[in-house]
């Protein structure tokens, strides 16, 4: 006798528990939604980025570089897409004859990681109390 096949939509709604959670999928559909990060901030050199300028009033690229040891080009690339966002504010200007950048954090930069670490701790309060 031939078995039934089992399309791959019908296999989603299965109630095996979850690896993780070790409870059914009936009752991960009453937990609340899961909290949506600020992707912009939530990657790891663009979050260093805004950490570190959250504590300073300033750095440079070196700085931010050597600070986060990242290659030149992926920290320019972060710090753009920071800047792109009105993340962080980009200076640059020559010291004598050599060209520098600076990098602050703007305040709408600063609401952002506000948020993010609102978010954050959200979610470590959360995941304390199911334990």
């Amino acid at each position: 006798m031939a078995r039934p096949r089992v399309s791959h939509e019908s296999a989603k709604h299965e109630t095996r528990p979850s690896a993780r959670s070790g409870r059914g999928a009936h009752s991960r559909s009453m937990e609340k939604p899961p909290v949506e990060f600020d992707r912009l901030i939530h990657e790891q050199v663009r979050l260093g980025i805004v950490s570190a300028l959250a504590v300073n009033d300033s750095l440079s690229f070196n700085e931010l570089k050597k600070l986060l040891e990242a290659t030149d080009g992926n920290l320019s690339v972060h710090a753009r897409k920071l800047e792109e966002a009105g993340y962080v504010s980009c200076s640059k200007f020559f010291a004598g004859r050599v060209p520098k950048t600076e990098y602050r954090l703007t305040p709408g930069g600063r609401q952002a990681l506000e948020n993010y670490l609102d978010q954050m701790e959200s979610l470590i309060q959360s995941t304390k109390t199911r334990s």
